[in-house]
């Protein structure tokens, strides 16, 4: 499967901002997706996870209740919608797919991520 993640940009904190990742190939329904992050010099860390039919999800604690992960397997997508959005969740996003693991060493499919940019 092929991904492909966008909607990253640059937003005042407070603000919200929706990724989106594509997936290409018939078999993306299989998958659970999960995004992760990484900011500059820090390891990459788990943000959200769907299981493959959307009716389980999973978040980081830094995020719950301001992050929602979802996804639409008719249109092959997962989107991870951000609100209430603070510098320190500044970073690089990616989509990935596989078991919804929090381990970002047990994916074997990326998507190329998106920067996300929260000033204060």
């Amino acid at each position: 499967v092929q991904l492909q993640a966008s909607g990253g940009g640059l937003v005042q904190a407070g603000g919200s901002l929706r990724l989106s990742c594509a997936g290409s190939g018939r078999t993306f329904n299989n998958y659970g997706m999960t995004w992760f992050r990484q900011a500059p010099g820090k390891e990459r860390e788990f943000v959200a996870a769907i299981n493959w039919s959307g009716g389980r999800t999973t978040y980081a604690g830094s995020v719950e209740g301001r992050f929602t992960i979802s996804r639409d397997n008719a249109k092959n997508t997962v989107a991870l919608q951000m609100n209430s959005l603070k510098p320190e969740d500044t970073a690089v996003y990616y989509c990935a797919a596989g078991s919804g693991s929090r381990r970002s060493v047990e994916y074997d499919y990326w998507g190329q991520g998106t920067l996300v940019t929260v000033s204060s």
